[in-house]
C-alpha cells in the first residue's frame, strides 16, 4: 500500500460515496487508476465494506453506554452467538483487565438498557457506564507509512 492507495482510502473513510472522477482528482491519477486500485484494496480485504454513519440520537437511539462483562472464558462459544444476535450492540471487543468484554450499545430508552442489562447478567458481572457526550466521533483508521508513529 503505497501513499496514494492511503491517500483514497482516507477519502473513502471520510466519504464512501465519493465519485471516483472527484477521487482521481484529488490524487492526480484517471478515474480507471483509481478504480482499479480500489478494487485491488477491496481484493485484499483492506477495504471490507461501505456504510451510511447514522445520528444515534436523530434516530431516536439516545442511550449510548458501554458495558463491561466479566465472564468466564468457556463462556465464549454461548457468548459469542447470543451478542451477535443483539441489534442493539453496536461494537463488542473481547478485552484485557479486570472485565473480559467491552460493550458498545445504544438504546432509545434507559429502561432498555436496564433489560438488556438483566439478559447480560447472565453471562457474568457487568459494569455500565452511560455516555454524556460524545466529543470525537468514530473515525477512519489512521493511515501512516510504514515506520512513521503519528499524534
Amino acid at each position: 500500500m503505497d501513499h496514494i492507495d492511503r491517500k483514497i482510502i482516507d477519502i473513502l473513510q471520510q466519504n464512501a460515496r465519493a465519485p471516483l472522477k472527484e477521487i482521481a482528482d484529488r490524487v492526480f491519477l484517471s478515474s480507471p487508476a483509481v478504480s482499479a486500485r480500489i478494487a485491488r484494496l477491496e481484493r485484499e480485504g483492506v477495504l471490507s465494506s461501505y456504510q451510511a454513519r447514522i445520528d444515534a440520537p436523530k434516530a431516536g437511539y439516545t442511550v449510548k453506554a458501554f458495558i463491561n462483562l466479566d465472564m468466564d472464558p468457556q463462556r465464549k462459544p454461548e457468548f459469542y452467538p447470543y451478542i451477535q444476535g443483539c441489534p442493539h450492540v453496536v461494537e463488542c471487543n473481547c478485552v484485557t483487565g479486570d472485565y473480559s468484554m467491552l460493550i458498545e450499545v445504544l438504546f432509545r430508552t434507559t429502561q432498555e438498557l436496564d433489560q438488556f442489562i438483566n439478559h447480560l447478567q447472565q453471562f457474568g458481572r457487568t459494569h455500565t457506564q452511560i455516555v454524556f457526550s460524545t466529543p470525537v466521533e468514530h473515525r477512519g483508521v489512521p493511515l501512516e507509512p510504514p515506520g512513521e508513529a503519528g499524534t
